[in-house]
């Protein structure tokens, strides 16, 4: 392949990258404009582009004209998507350890039970989950989310993690052994430091997941434990839908996830890498 071939080649791939990072970016952009346009404006269709810019959808979601103040239920997912989160991390990092570096016996099938727990319809576990956190007062309670997401995001976790951690050189665990160090200290001081792009990607995932989830947090809590996906379902009401709020309320509470991705994005890439590469 020679050198005119190559040149056109990587900048087709650059049009299609640059395309395509459109096309998944538009409606975001799209999202944002409409939350600074008045819901007049953001009603019209077609949709008025040069219309004047406000923020009275922010000024709404924020309570400011009146309206419920989003700070608890922002402050509840953070609880409970930070909390899940940490404990992921703490049962998945020894249960990796176990399936990749100190492997127990069928370690396969132990993995295999792992992910077959995700082929359950969240659905069809709702109603028990609901009549157990009924009967132990659980219900309206954040602490029951913390539960609901760390049983959730553990095994994709595991899942991750035993990727991440066979990638870890034996040799340096064995001269840890020799030196008298323990399990709780290899996995903290040696384990971890060398799989912490995998833990941050494990870890981001873990959190995104647990900060989108709707459909337990919905069923589950009322008004103590409400979280941020269901105050925004609120926004939604039989007067109509108020697109220029819900954007802005759309807006808002992806924040935290997009702010999150972007913090830790080289650490994803170099964890999901390290993952793939064997």
């Amino acid at each position: 392949m020679n050198t005119t071939t190559q040149k056109r080649k990587g900048l087709g791939l650059g049009v299609t990258a640059w395309l395509l990072g459109i096309v998944f970016f538009f409606p975001i952009a799209w999202m944002a404009l409409t939350s600074f346009h008045s819901e007049t404006d953001a009603a019209t269709n077609p949709p008025s582009f040069g219309a004047a810019l406000t923020l009275d959808g922010y000024r709404e979601f924020f309570g400011t004209g009146g309206g419920a103040s989003p700070w608890p239920s922002l402050i509840n997912s953070t609880v409970a998507s930070l909390a899940s989160t940490v404990f992921v991390l703490l049962l998945a990092l020894p249960a990796a350890y176990a399936l990749s570096i100190n492997r127990v016996r069928k370690w396969t099938d132990v993995l295999f039970f792992f992910l077959s727990t995700k082929m359950l319809p969240v659905v069809a576990g709702l109603l028990p989950i609901y009549l157990f956190a009924k009967n132990t007062d659980m219900l309206d309670n954040i602490w029951l989310l913390v539960i609901l997401y760390t049983s959730m995001n553990l095994p994709i976790a595991v899942w991750m993690m035993q990727s991440f951690l066979a990638e870890v050189p034996v040799a340096i665990i064995e001269a840890a052994r020799v030196d008298g160090a323990r399990l709780p200290t290899i996995l903290a001081r040696v384990v971890a430091p060398i799989a912490l792009p995998g833990i941050a990607a494990t870890s981001l995932i873990c959190f995104i997941f647990s900060w989108n989830e709707l459909l337990f947090a919905r069923v589950l809590t009322g008004v103590v434990a409400e979280t941020a996906p269901v105050f925004l379902t609120g926004f939604i009401t039989s007067q109509g839908l108020f697109l220029a709020k819900v954007c802005a309320a759309s807006l808002v509470i992806s924040l935290p996830v997009l702010a999150a991705g972007f913090a830790a994005q080289d650490k994803l890439v170099q964890g999901l890498s390290l993952g793939a590469v064997k």
